[in-house]
């Protein structure tokens, strides 16, 4: 089953003058039995399929994606409250999100446009580069790396001070793994293992100021509800730290070096109804939620240095 055709240009504008391009853009990569997508309309992960197993549950090419599914969180990741934020004495103000929810959310990239900076077969680079505004007065060139394999995906995501002072950002990931659940509320039978000593304590997704000793044994993940910012992370040996996912479908593994001390850990409870409890967010993130205006773990970055973190994810098809 492939990836989505991509779209045919349309010819039956008859108009004087150029328009801009608007089809929706994929770049995309193949090795063996996986073929990637990747959204040039903010850079998301959006299709990640391996024979017919949609191991990423994804959305379609051209469509706004429910709870952010696959994207970008540059400059921060998660929620930060009021979109309220200081840095050196000065007052900031990011949009919010709705008079309903007010609060601002998953960074600056979700719909920008991204351009393909390499390409091979099995491999993508897609960059962008976010300008100033009054809430924030930063300039950040980002690139995101993708090497695919058979077996697994390699993400690096890399950022460079592109201005003339000091930049402080969070940053983070939103895949959302899926391991054969046929319909909403199929995520109950999965099976979980979240490599997480502490839990923040959350309310509204903002945090109280606590955190609490989280034992990610899951095991069946059943009807809890997770949506959860996780950190001390245990590692392995090699300094990564590994989230594991089992289904009908197979086997997922998705790990992230030392670069990400946090992962947000979500099921899908307050997506639109049809998409909830299918598959499971599972987010690496450099920051908590609210870490513009806390100051936890915040990246600084002097003009011109760069940061980058890598993350994998690893599938295991079920056995026939």
């Amino acid at each position: 089953m492939p990836l989505d055709p991509e779209p045919a240009p349309s010819d039956d504008d008859v108009t004087a003058g150029p328009w801009p391009p608007t089809a929706p853009r994929d770049a995309r990569v193949r090795a063996g039995a996986a073929e990637l997508a990747v959204d040039l309309r903010g850079g998301a992960l959006r299709r990640l399929l391996v024979g017919d197993w949609d191991v990423l549950d994804g959305y379609p090419a051209g469509t706004v994606p429910a709870g952010r599914r696959g994207g970008v969180l540059v400059p921060w990741p998660n929620r930060l409250r009021g979109g309220q934020w200081s840095w050196q004495a000065r007052d900031l103000q990011l949009d919010v999100v709705s008079p309903g929810s007010p609060n601002a959310v998953h960074g600056l990239l979700t719909a920008q446009p991204w351009t393909v900076l390499t390409q091979q077969d099995d491999a993508v680079s897609v960059g962008t580069v976010l300008e100033p505004r009054s809430g924030y007065p930063f300039r950040l060139a980002v690139a995101v790396d993708h090497a695919l394999a058979p077996d697994r995906l390699t993400v690096t995501v890399r950022v460079r001070n592109a201005g003339d002072a000091d930049a402080p950002f969070g940053v983070g990931m939103h895949p959302y793994l899926h391991v054969g659940a046929p319909a909403e509320g199929g995520l109950a039978d999965a099976e979980l293992t979240v490599p997480a000593r502490r839990a923040l304590d959350v309310e509204d997704g903002l945090p109280t100021g606590s955190t609490r000793p989280f034992d990610g044994a899951v095991g069946r993940i059943g009807d809890r509800q997770l949506d959860d910012p996780v950190t001390d992370l245990v590692r392995d040996d090699d300094g990564w730290a590994r989230v594991r996912l089992r289904g009908p479908a197979g086997e997922l593994e998705l790990a992230v070096d030392r670069s990400w001390p946090w992962l947000q850990v979500y099921s899908g409870d307050t997506l639109p109804a049809g998409q909830r409890r299918r598959s499971l967010a599972v987010e690496p993130m450099t920051c908590p939620p609210n870490a513009l205006a806390d100051g936890v773990d915040l990246v600084v970055l002097p003009p011109g240095g760069t940061w980058s973190g890598t993350w994998t994810l690893r599938w295991t098809p079920a056995a026939p």
